[in-house]
């Protein structure tokens, strides 16, 4: 595959506009001490870079939902005119990486004992866009369930404006009302929103969008300034091609930052991996050409790498578990043969070397500890899991 016919990375998680960027918890604000100055300038255009990516993203989907690769019916919501149709490698790529987080998104979700549930929690890392959450309350999958959204604040307000606007995102139950009242919006337009239901007389968190620069995290203390976050259940961090564009110590910063306050913990990762053969290397060049840079990719360079820095969080055997797969493993092993069939009938794939060049640099990282709330992962690595609904 000649160089200049090699997919840029950056399409394969997701082109042309969306209605809000991804800003991946990396945005700066105007009371930011270096906004203003020649660095502060400097970091704002590379943040404003890695936030594009989200369109990238959203893009992607909504190719890939047009071509009845997966079911989104809110994917289109996010995404400004009519999306552009994507290479066959790039809507397989996207199915792969969307199937692969929704198993360990529903397997964390279940429960031994139906009757009796446990409550869970999820917290999105530069969700942007995403429509994970909607696509859990239309599976009636968001019960006992408390789901959390950390992002830029500019992409939070975007995100805010455009729930409001889809009755299709904003219609609630009549126990269910969205904060804080549109009616009687804050004077500070950055701060948290989202969703409450009402349970026993008393409003619970069932949904929260935090405006914050993830970078800031560390230095935010106590779990009780962000709305509804508890540290008592168990809690599922989800970090889609997120913390890759951090530098490596505030990415460990920020896992560690839950991992001191939250006993029963897991992680999802999605990551390129690779770097150091010809492939890796045109991939690097791809993100420098958009003024991108990943340092993950130096430092976790295979899935080894990665499962040994889910490690240092504490994610070890001796109270949880680890495991790494490639997306070419994932689409191999994970995917059911009738479900290949029909994938592979949507539109052909000619381009099979390429494709499994591709996956095998990209992974998916899993790791948790604690006893409770993760049967639903105990072997998940060496079954074939069903297509998501």
């Amino acid at each position: 595959m000649s160089a200049p016919k090699i997919p840029n990375l950056l399409s394969l998680p997701g082109g042309p506009r969306s209605r809000g960027g991804r800003g991946r918890g990396r945005g700066r604000s105007a009371g930011d001490p270096d906004h203003g100055n020649a660095s502060g300038s400097a970091r704002n255009r590379k943040d404003l870079d890695i936030q594009s990516t989200d369109t990238d993203a959203a893009v992607s989907r909504l190719s890939a939902v047009s071509l009845g690769y997966l079911h989104d019916p809110y994917a289109s919501l996010f995404v400004a005119g009519v999306g552009t149709r994507r290479m066959p490698i790039i809507n397989r790529g996207t199915y792969t990486r969307t199937t692969a987080l929704d198993i360990l998104i529903n397997a964390f979700l279940s429960h031994p004992e139906p009757d009796q549930s446990q409550a869970k929690q999820i917290i999105s890392l530069g969700a942007g866009t995403d429509t994970r959450y909607f696509r859990l309350r239309s599976q009636s999958k968001h019960h006992n369930l408390i789901y959390h959204e950390f992002d830029f604040p500019t992409v939070s307000e975007t995100k805010r404006r455009t729930v409001l606007g889809k009755l299709l995102l904003s219609k609630l139950n009549e126990d269910e009302a969205l904060f804080p009242d549109p009616r009687h919006p804050p004077p500070n337009q950055v701060s948290d929103w989202g969703f409450t239901q009402s349970k026993n007389g008393r409003s619970e968190t069932i949904y929260c969008c935090h405006p914050l620069d993830l970078r800031q995290l560390p230095y935010t203390q106590p779990p009780h300034v962000f709305h509804g976050l508890k540290t008592d259940i168990p809690t599922l961090i989800i970090s889609e091609c997120c913390l890759c564009y951090l530098e490596v110590d505030n990415s460990r910063d920020i896992v560690k930052w839950f991992a001191d306050r939250i006993t029963s913990l897991g992680i999802i990762l999605y990551e390129p991996i690779g770097v150091d053969d010809s492939f890796g290397q045109m991939m690097v060049a791809n993100l420098a050409a958009r003024g991108i840079t990943m340092p993950s990719l130096r430092s976790y360079k295979t899935l080894s790498d990665q499962k040994s820095r889910l490690g240092e969080h504490g994610f070890i055997y001796e109270s949880g578990g680890q495991e790494a797969e490639t997306v070419e493993k994932i689409w191999e092993q994970w995917i059911p043969a009738a479900e290949k069939e029909r994938v592979d009938s949507l539109e052909g794939l000619d381009e099979v070397e390429e494709w499994q060049m591709l996956a095998r640099h990209y992974a998916v990282v899993w790791g948790w500890r604690g006893n409770s709330g993760w049967e639903g992962w105990r072997g998940l690595r060496t079954t074939t899991a069903p297509p998501p609904s």
